[in-house]
């Protein structure tokens, strides 16, 4: 699964980016456009439960669950119609599953702003916008064609060109697709439509470091322009957080506890693209290897299973599922088994975020 962040010129993506990633690049130069083709990178999904489990079960390695990022060009007014190189920049959004917007709430008169002024919620609406005209256009131009294969009767090509129409009728109120309610059928057919104003948002506000909780006006404007859709806000100091990356542990805790952070505030952004994305985290622990592993919520044990190797799906019989608090309370898997706790699950269970799992496979 892969979110992709996205923004206006000169708002932080890229350092963002770095930081999350743990970059050493060189920081992209003050000017629009400095990001040509996306850089793509791999994050750690901090979770404090793994340190949980090693407590009780310690392990020769500790794996932490992960999610792609793709770093994409900075979008600017006009993209949907090519300013700025945007259909190509907007063809790299089609790819993501969801969208992380760094929205610039901090002033700086030594970083241009490509509008001249810092406006979060201007900000915001410009690319949904540009997201919005260039869903249209692309509805515009396959739903004749949608509309000529639905005349055969065919079932699936008729409710494709429905669906179609139903998101030009939406697109044309001026909202984005993600405020519509879809079943699970239309959700399929919408996904691959690659609109992009159907995937979750989660909004990044790029804090100075006088705000590092974000309850300054610019980041208030943003968290209720959020709230009208649902959306969720995680303030970051994209410029901080950079710095604290390139330190050693012992230093990034003592640059955090000078700043009054109980963690990196990328931590919590990790967390909430999980969340946005969709996903949760099931757990193995054993001498070996103590690991998170991400599915979709609504995941069954195959599913699951299928995961750690994709064998492991079609030989699926069944899952022994214990929970971390019982874990916690009875100490070893022996005494979990042994108190009746330890769950025997099949191929219809559903995936709780946090199970902790034995997989019996036929291979």
């Amino acid at each position: 699964m892969e979110a992709g962040i996205v923004g206006l010129p000169n708002v932080g993506k890229s350092t963002l980016f770095n930081a999350l990633t743990s970059s050493k690049q060189a920081q992209a130069a003050n000017y629009p456009f400095c990001t040509i083709e996306p850089n793509e990178g791999v994050v750690s999904v901090p979770d404090a439960r793994l340190s949980r489990i090693t407590k009780l079960i310690p392990p020769q390695k500790i794996v932490p669950a992960a999610i792609k990022l793709v770093d994409i060009a900075g979008i600017v007014k006009g993209a949907s119609e090519g300013q700025g190189l945007g259909n190509k920049f907007l063809s790299h959004i089609r790819e993501v599953d969801a969208i992380m917007q760094v929205v610039r709430c901090f002033e700086d008169p030594d970083v241009i702003h490509v509008t001249g002024s810092v406006n979060p919620v201007s900000d915001v609406e410009t690319i949904e916008l540009e997201l919005m005209l260039a869903d249209l256009q692309g509805l515009d131009n396959a739903l004749p064609k949608a509309e000529r294969t639905a005349k055969s009767g065919d079932k699936e090509a008729v409710h494709r060109a429905g669906v179609m129409r139903r998101c030009l009728e939406h697109l044309n109120t001026g909202q984005p697709l993600r405020k519509l309610t879809w079943d699970a059928n239309d959700a399929k057919a919408v996904k691959s439509f690659g609109l992009m104003t159907a995937k979750a948002i989660l909004y990044v506000a790029n804090v100075d470091e006088n705000d590092l909780e974000g309850k300054g006006p610019l980041v208030t404007q943003l968290r209720e322009f959020a709230a009208k859709t649902g959306a969720e806000v995680v303030p970051v100091c994209a410029k901080l957080e950079a710095e604290i990356a390139e330190l050693e542990e012992t230093d990034r805790q003592e640059m955090l506890a000078s700043v009054g952070l109980p963690e990196p505030a990328l931590a919590l952004l990790a967390r909430a693209a999980y969340r946005v994305l969709g996903l949760q985290s099931f757990f193995t622990a054993g001498e070996k290897e103590v690991r998170a592993w991400t599915v979709p919520v609504g995941a069954t044990a195959p599913q699951a299973a299928g995961v750690i190797h994709t064998d492991f799906e079609k030989g699926f019989i069944r899952a022994e599922i214990y929970c971390l608090d019982d874990l916690e309370k009875y100490k070893t898997e022996k005494e979990i088994r042994s108190a009746g706790k330890l769950r025997v699950e099949g191929k219809a269970y559903v995936m709780q975020d946090g199970d902790i799992c034995h997989f019996l496979v036929n291979t």
